[in-house]
């Protein structure tokens, strides 16, 4: 056993890190080359350049995977750590099925309106009618977006999962404590002022490439509903990211 270990490149982390290289550059190689990941074993064998311009053409291909590794390993480790928690919040999904996590949802949101409400009428604190049902609105769309979500990684399969169920997890994280902030002035400082200072860091520092920060400024002004619909168009592609890293996860290391 620990002859095959060393022969493998040894165990630990560095053995972890250098067999996830492998699988990611091996798939790479199947882009466009035949029998290069895990063929090692296999009656035919791993495929091998015969002539000179195949020789060329394989190790040109072999060295721009070697560059794409640069970008695609820090991913992976991103999506690995997604994995991890995602199959925790799966596997309470599991248990609790689509109707137990719609409950839970419909529960802890339905609460939150109901205490809200709760103050209003009692007068405690200064929240009009109009603010109870904005929250309790958010909290329809985050209750929804819950159900949607575990309905998608039950009954869909990994591309459901990364389109769909992905996005509404994080529209269902996001959008709710946004739209108490907006109709919550003493939760500005903590969520709006915030958001306000990360829209400004992404049209001064991401949005530059074909002038999209100057078109966002030129026509939309970040106030009220605006925050929301920020929130919601970062929580779609965010999800896609994940989504993403996940399904490149699952390539380099899919035993797990």
């Amino acid at each position: 056993m620990s002859t095959r270990s060393r022969q493998r490149g040894g165990g630990g982390f560095v053995g972890a890190v250098k067999a996830d290289v492998q699988r990611l550059h091996g798939a790479w190689m199947e882009l466009v080359f035949p029998r290069q990941r895990g063929r090692g074993h296999s009656v035919m064998g791993k495929w091998k350049p015969e002539t000179l311009p195949q020789t060329i053409g394989y190790h040109t291909w072999s060295i721009l995977g070697l560059f794409g590794l640069l970008l695609l390993y820090p991913l992976t480790v991103v999506g690995l750590a997604t994995r991890f928690y995602a199959a925790k919040l799966d596997s309470t999904r599991t248990r609790l099925g689509i109707v137990g996590v719609t409950g839970t949802a419909l529960l802890g949101w339905g609460l939150l309106t109901l205490a809200w409400g709760a103050m209003s009428y009692m007068e405690q604190v200064d929240i009009p009618l109009n603010s109870v049902l904005a929250v309790a609105a958010a909290s329809g769309v985050a209750t929804l977006s819950t159900a949607l979500a575990a309905a998608c990684t039950k009954k869909g399969g990994r591309a459901v999962t990364v389109v769909f169920a992905y996005p509404l997890a994080m529209t269902a994280l996001f959008l709710p404590p946004v739209v108490a902030a907006l109709v919550t002035p003493s939760l500005h400082p903590y969520i709006l002022e915030p958001s306000y200072e990360f829209a400004a860091w992404a049209l001064d520092n991401v949005l530059t490439v074909g002038g999209v920060n100057e078109f966002l400024r030129s026509n939309y002004q970040l106030e009220g509903a605006a925050y929301a619909a920020m929130w919601l168009g970062i929580s779609i592609p965010l999800g896609w990211f994940l989504g993403i890293v996940v399904a490149l996860a699952n390539l380099v290391r899919p035993s797990e």
